[in-house]
């Protein structure tokens, strides 16, 4: 594993699922998790931040990169900034960890 992605802060909310910062970059030529930076990921996003486009392009890239529907994947903080807190249902820290950095 990657230790960029050792470097992710993962906790575990009330309800059991796992949350992490995330640091948004919209209107990226395509969407891609480009790396860790002071502790959160970092995420290109294609979509442009008009009526929650990114947000929705960024909640599916990261679904995409988890291998899980994209109904547990919640944006939780920071609709209207690029640094947002992502929480993940079904998965233990463990596996957001290990999903991520594959």
């Amino acid at each position: 594993m990657s230790d960029a992605y050792r470097a992710l802060k993962l906790s575990v909310s009330r309800d059991g699922g796992v949350t992490f910062g995330v640091h948004a970059k919209p209107n990226a030529k395509r969407s891609a998790i480009t790396g860790v930076r002071d502790g959160a990921l970092e995420v290109r996003v294609a979509a442009p931040p008009v009526d929650g486009a990114a947000n929705d392009e960024l909640v599916a890239t990261l679904a995409s990169a988890l291998r899980v529907p994209r109904r547990d994947v919640h944006l939780v903080q920071g609709a209207s900034s690029r640094a947002k807190r992502i929480e993940v249902q079904g998965l233990s820290v463990d596996e957001v960890r290990a999903r991520l950095a594959h």
